[in-house]
Formats: structure tokens, sequence, C-alpha cells
């Protein structure tokens, strides 16, 4: 079972998260990852077709997705959409980064739940409490930005993507992409137990 994970990374921060939800999903027994950067998609189209869970990945810019992810979006309306809905019944996550602690980044991540939803696919939440938000909450926690809807994670501009985002971000990026792993291997299981 591979799961497929497409993102653009600016300046190697949200390639970091792609990387840690890819280790999340190898934690699954029988369950596989394949990062394909947005530059190299016209290489993965038939991968795509084939992965039964897509994981969208993008930093957040200006409140939103970054051009090079909208434009990989956008190419899914001729190849993808036009020839039958593709990608209807498979699975669908995502994760974004960016600067700022809030940095808009629901926006994107509403944005990508959008666009898996006009592919007919089923979108898989984070599916963890938020965290840092009492007296007992740390730092180092899972979800310390607080978002269900998919991983978040917060890089300092002045750090390189050798020191950011912070663990606690990747872990909860690997936590999603072994959510991501086990929904699909779930459903795989009984669609597979249905045409026995």
């Amino acid at each position: 079972m591979r799961i497929a994970i497409v993102f653009h990374t600016g300046y190697g921060h949200t390639g970091r998260q792609a990387e840690a939800v890819a280790e999340g999903v190898r934690l699954v027994d029988g369950a596989d990852a394949l990062l394909v950067p947005v530059a190299e998609v016209e290489r993965s189209w038939a991968v795509l077709e084939a992965a039964p869970a897509i994981v969208f990945g993008a930093p957040t810019y200006v409140a939103g997705p970054s051009a090079a992810f909208k434009t990989f979006q956008e190419s899914t309306s001729n190849l993808v959409m036009a020839k039958g809905y593709l990608w209807k019944d498979k699975f669908a996550a995502g994760f974004t980064n960016s600067g700022a602690m809030a940095g808009d980044k629901l926006a994107t991540l509403i944005q990508m739940a959008l666009f898996a939803a006009q592919h007919g696919m089923h979108w898989v939440s984070l599916d963890l409490p938020p965290a840092n938000c009492s007296t007992t909450g740390s730092e180092q926690d899972l979800n310390r930005l607080g978002c269900w809807l998919g991983a978040a994670a917060q890089s300092n501009t002045d750090e390189g993507p050798d020191r950011a985002p912070p663990e606690a971000d990747l872990a909860t990026a690997r936590h999603l992409g072994r959510r991501v792993a086990q929904v699909t291997r779930q459903f795989v299981r009984g669609r597979e137990a249905l045409s026995l």
C-alpha cells in the first residue's frame, strides 16, 4: 500500500514536514510512502492514480498555498477530474507550514480539503486534541498549534530547515502520516474482504 505525498517547499521547511509524514506512513505495517515534489508531478500521474491515499503539503504564503502548489492543483482539472474523477474515493489529508504561529495556516488546510472534496476524496483529519493551551501544556506537545484539519508547523523566519520546524511539529506530521496509513489500510482491507 503506497501512499503518495504531493508537496511544495519553498525554503525546505515544508519539505522536512513532508519527510516526517512519510516516516509516519512507514510506521504502519504494509504501508510505504512516496514523496512527490510538485516540480516532479508530471512524471508521477500514474503513481498518483494508483495510490489509495494522497497527502497534500504546501507552505502558507499570503494566507493560502504557494503558487507552485496551486499550479499543481489547477493541473488536475484536465488530467484527473475531466478524465472521470480518477481520484474518487481515495483518502486525502494535508499539512502546511508558515513563519507565524497562526499565519493563516487554516486557510491553506481548508483550501486543500475543498480541493480533495472536488475530487470526491475522503478527508482524514489530524485526530489530535489541541495542546499547549493550558498551564500543563508545553511547546513540545503534539499539535502545539491546535489544528484539527491537518498538521500545522511553524518555522521561525530566521532559521533554516536544519533547525525548523521544531520537533513537536515534525512529530505531529509523523502522527498524521501514521493516521492516514492506518485509515487507508482499514479501508483497503475492508474493500478486499467485500470482494471475496
